[in-house]
């Protein structure tokens, strides 16, 4: 890449850049000098499992270390004892050193999904703060005022609130801010709610001797509801180490973000450079391809940077065939010429016998195949309408299939399709 190359494919996707002018000096010194860039990111390990939205960050980290710059992933083993105040309305109660240890293990096992392991940096930072002791504290502490921190619009509005603010929370951005110093970062990384802390990096950096940061911030990511952010707790999450067939079907059953939304998942959680998403989103306006083939390629592209080209392969194949069956019994298409041949193991399969009257139970085919947790709520799907077979709703729960034998394609709902045969009498148990 050019050097405008490399630069507007470092700061995609971000909300802050500062400076951009500096980052461009530091490039061009990089290209130069044949040293790399110290990027720094660091990650206090308050949570075992990480989901896409974590991963911006560390995608952020992976195309600079695509671009052969030096990479740091700093576990806070020790500002995790002091407990990171950001966004909090209250002091944060610290992690233990158990929990710490336990938590970071997990984390660079998920990290090294999308990082290269071997080039990557791994780094705790007790390694110099265990250490600094009491006058090395004393001095850190003489680097910032109260004035300063109070700046900071959750100390702000906790302070103004007369809302107690513990003096070691002052001392977790000071923390922070030192791990640069320690690393010497020409780069730190980091989300938009952690602006402040990074900027006191920048700020102090200039007292010890060496030039301060570029700090670059990425945005936090909306969910699949397109509405909120990312996050467990809204259920609205694709999980890092989730199998492949589900972060697909996720990635396309469950997105109902709107094209905006896509684009960012574009920007925030893929490798394109802004060239190739502005080739993309330019067939998109003219209507040579459609949202729903942009997600079966956003699904592919993500589900393999995890899994491998070809699980994504696998898994982006089924929901498509799933998909393609739900279009096809919307329109009223018969589904069952072909379809024993067709179907292959992209939707569940169900052996069906008829009763003595010839006709199935339709509420317990549907519990059979976990569609619903119950024959009551099953009927109560069938009475409602939700339920066709071979495209045709059917409201009445014993169903009688049309020559006996064969096989058909139940759809329960929008999003729940199945395959049911029908046996031949010799065939029943």
């Amino acid at each position: 890449m050019t050097l405008e190359e490399q630069l507007a494919y470092l700061v995609k996707g971000c909300v802050d850049v500062v400076r951009a002018s500096e980052l461009r000096d530091k490039l061009e010194r990089s290209v130069r000098t044949g040293r790399a860039l110290t990027v720094k990111v660091g990650f206090d390990p308050t949570a075992p499992d990480l989901h896409l939205g974590h991963t911006v960050l560390i995608r952020k980290m992976k195309h600079f270390q695509d671009l052969g710059h030096r990479v740091v992933f700093l576990i806070g083993d020790f500002t995790g004892l002091i407990g990171d105040p950001t966004g909090r309305s209250k002091t944060r109660p610290p992690l233990t050193r158990d929990e710490i240890a336990e938590n970071a293990e997990t984390y660079k096992a998920q990290i090294f999904k999308i990082l290269d392991p071997v080039s990557t940096v791994v780094d705790f930072n007790s390694r110099w703060l265990g250490t600094l002791g009491s006058e090395g504290w004393v001095r850190l502490a003489a680097k910032y005022n109260v004035a300063q921190m109070l700046e900071r619009r959750d100390f702000r509005q906790r302070y103004e609130a007369g809302q107690p603010i513990a003096v070691h929370e002052f001392l977790y951005p000071l923390a922070q801010a030192y791990d640069s110093v320690a690393l010497q970062a020409d780069v730190e990384l980091g989300g938009t709610d952690q602006l402040f802390n990074l900027n006191v990096g920048r700020d102090i950096m200039p007292a010890f001797g060496l030039e301060a940061q570029i700090v670059m911030t990425v945005p936090l990511l909306v969910g699949l509801d397109g509405v909120e952010k990312m996050s467990k707790s809204y259920g609205n999450y694709v999980g890092v180490n989730e199998p492949a067939d589900a972060m697909a079907r996720k990635l396309v059953e469950e997105f109902r973000g709107s094209d905006a939304v896509m684009w960012d998942y574009f920007t925030l959680l893929t490798d394109r450079t802004p060239a190739e998403i502005d080739e993309r989103r330019g067939r998109f306006e003219r209507g040579e391809t459609t949202a729903t083939e942009l997600r079966f390629e956003l699904a592919r592209t993500i589900v393999g940077d995890f899994h491998g080209v070809e699980a994504a392969a696998r898994a982006v194949d089924a929901v498509r065939a799933r998909h393609e069956l739900r279009v096809r019994a919307a329109d009223g298409v018969d589904l069952r010429e072909g379809m024993a041949s067709s179907l292959g193991d992209a939707v569940p399969s169900l052996d069906v016998a008829c009763g003595a009257d010839g006709t199935v139970s339709l509420p317990r085919v549907i519990v059979d195949l976990g569609f619903a947790p119950s024959t009551s709520e099953a009927t109560r799907q069938v009475k409602a309408g939700g339920v066709k077979v071979d495209g045709e709703r059917v409201t009445t729960v014993r169903w009688a299939p049309p020559g006996g034998v064969g096989t058909h394609v139940l759809t329960v709902g929008a999003r729940k399709v199945a395959r049911v045969r029908i046996l031949a009498a010799e065939d029943r148990g």
